[in-house]
């Protein structure tokens, strides 16, 4: 190879990021060569409580491209990246980093190797500076021994530059968006020279335009061969950034392929081991029945515009708006959850003034939030005590207020199997579920408190599509026995799909309600979302 020809690593690190790569420039064009497998797993079993997690798994990862795990809620994903990044060992198997086996004690035996991960939940210090969180356990120290605070300055600056973010370094995380604090630690991950990035659904709370931005830099990392597993329950991003699709299925491997050779239909009869012919499940009972919700005026704060609108019977009302335009907040001021500076509604023709969730869930209303941890679930608690909480006179003797616990548990065993809860028992900690199963727990707790009127806050945010299916036939269900369902949602196809009238939102006001089904499109709702018909 000529000097002419080769193109070394020092060189590339100054126009791109701080990782090395070679290319190889023939005829004006350059190309990459060919690539080398840096990660080789082998036989990964794990079981936990003697439920087994993960079987036989194998699993190759080639220098330079974008791995895309897929698999449902409790297929095992998390737990093989956790083994991957040193959280678990596993039981059985092995692991080669570039052709050498490995044995992770460890997160920080993973990262000594460059093997960094980015889960759902940031590791970010809410409190430090931008900065810090970059350098955080990886400090810059003076001749003196104190922190340099200069030089770590200036690098972030660097390398979120690199990464084509601007962003404040000195700003608290505190004060940075969902997306800016993911490119942050993006940047923390390339300051410990990160060779496999792993990142666990990424873009479950970002806008398209944050996803595209992160797209962007994903693919100025694999230009500069890093290495990357991409967690998604979003298809149509596989087929955006995914090099070659692994898919998991009840913690076994059941098939790798590249992405030219899959399609839609294909990877979902893989992930869900069947066929799903409609996405959006038909109307199932008559049409909507009377109003039974009547929002006459609804005001959050003093200034705010005032909003308005009704709920049928047996309705699914879609709620759609772009990220903040105040769908969650009206929803959080119309249970009481939060204060409001008027309100003027009517339920069942009576005048309706909750003073806090407990008190709507009293009435008959119940709300499946946007963030299930923190809002939805008792993170501690057992499966059983989730689900029974919401109405534990259900489950008590009405003369001693005694629980009967074995009707408890006939209550809970009947909704973990209607919900197809994916649970050793009902016994287990809710915590240990996967993010689909969690969501199913929020769902049976208010199926437990027979809700006349439920709320569905972004329902199936973080969830694969064979739980989603799942979901979209119960919400079906209810509706055609009658139940009320507000559905909020960032997913347009699924507002289109599952609504019966949808409220567009825009800057905390109702823009348009649009009743028919003709008019329920993707392209009508965002005019409205946007504001484009003022234009």
């Amino acid at each position: 190879m000529s000097k002419r020809n080769a193109i070394l690593a020092s060189e590339i690190q100054t126009e791109s990021l701080p990782v090395a790569t070679f290319r190889i420039v023939e005829d004006g064009e350059t190309q990459m060569m060919a690539r080398e497998k840096i990660l080789e797993l082998r036989g990964i079993t794990k079981r936990f409580a003697g439920v087994s997690a993960l079987s036989q798994v194998d699993l190759d990862l080639q220098e330079g491209e974008v791995l895309a795990l897929l698999g449902e809620n409790g297929a095992g994903k998390s737990t093989l990246m956790k083994i991957l990044s040193g959280v678990h060992q596993p039981d059985g198997g092995t692991i080669r980093f570039r052709g050498e086996e490995m044995q992770f004690s460890s997160p920080r035996d993973a990262q000594k190797l460059g093997i960094s991960i980015i889960y759902q939940e940031f590791s970010l210090v809410p409190h430090l500076p931008v900065f810090e969180n970059i350098f955080y356990g990886q400090e810059k120290r003076t001749r003196w021994g104190s922190l340099d605070r200069k030089a770590m300055r200036q690098e972030a600056k660097i390398i979120l530059q690199k990464l084509g973010v601007l962003l404040d370094v000195t700003r608290t995380v505190a004060q940075l968006s969902i997306a800016e604090q993911q490119f942050v630690e993006i940047a923390k991950a390339l300051t410990r020279d990160t060779r496999i990035l792993i990142l666990d659904e990424p873009t479950a709370t970002l806008t398209s335009q944050e996803a595209d931005q992160l797209f962007r830099v994903m693919r100025q990392l694999r230009e500069s061969g890093v290495a990357m597993i991409f967690i998604s329950h979003h298809l149509e991003e596989i087929f955006t950034i995914g090099d070659r699709v692994q898919c998991l299925r009840d913690g076994r491997s059941v098939g790798t392929l590249p992405i030219s050779e899959c399609t839609t239909a294909s990877l979902v009869k893989m992930i869900a081991g069947r066929d799903i012919a409609h996405a959006f499940p038909l109307r199932m009972g008559p049409e909507p029945g009377p109003v039974v919700l009547d929002v006459r005026k609804l005001r959050l704060q003093a200034d705010s515009p005032t909003i308005n609108f009704s709920l049928r019977e047996g309705e699914i009302l879609g709620f759609a708006g772009l990220i903040g335009s105040g769908r969650t907040e009206i929803m959080r001021a119309l249970i009481g959850a939060d204060r409001s500076a008027e309100r003027v509604v009517l339920y069942l023709g009576k005048k309706f003034t909750p003073a806090s969730p407990a008190d709507a869930c009293g009435k008959g209303f119940g709300l499946v939030p946007e963030d299930r941890k923190q809002q939805g679930l008792i993170l501690p608690f057992s499966v059983a005590d989730n689900i029974v909480l919401t109405n534990l006179g259900a489950i008590s003797h009405p003369m001693l207020h005694k629980i009967q616990k074995q009707k408890g548990i006939a209550v809970v065993d009947t909704l973990i199997k209607k919900l197809r809860i994916k649970t050793p028992s009902a016994e287990q900690i809710v915590r240990n579920l996967s993010g689909g199963n969690q969501q199913k727990v929020v769902i049976a707790k208010w199926l437990h408190a027979d809700c006349q009127v439920l709320i569905f806050d972004e329902p199936t945010r973080g969830i694969d599509v064979g739980a989603k299916s799942e979901i979209y036939e119960l919400m079906r269900v209810l509706a055609a026995k009658g139940v009320s369902i507000i559905m909020i949602s960032s997913e347009l196809p699924e507002v289109v799909g599952m609504s019966d009238r949808v409220v567009v939102m825009r800057q905390n006001r109702v823009e348009k309600l649009i009743e028919r089904a003709e008019e329920i499109t993707a392209e009508n709702i965002m005019h409205y979302a946007t504001g484009a018909h003022n234009l």
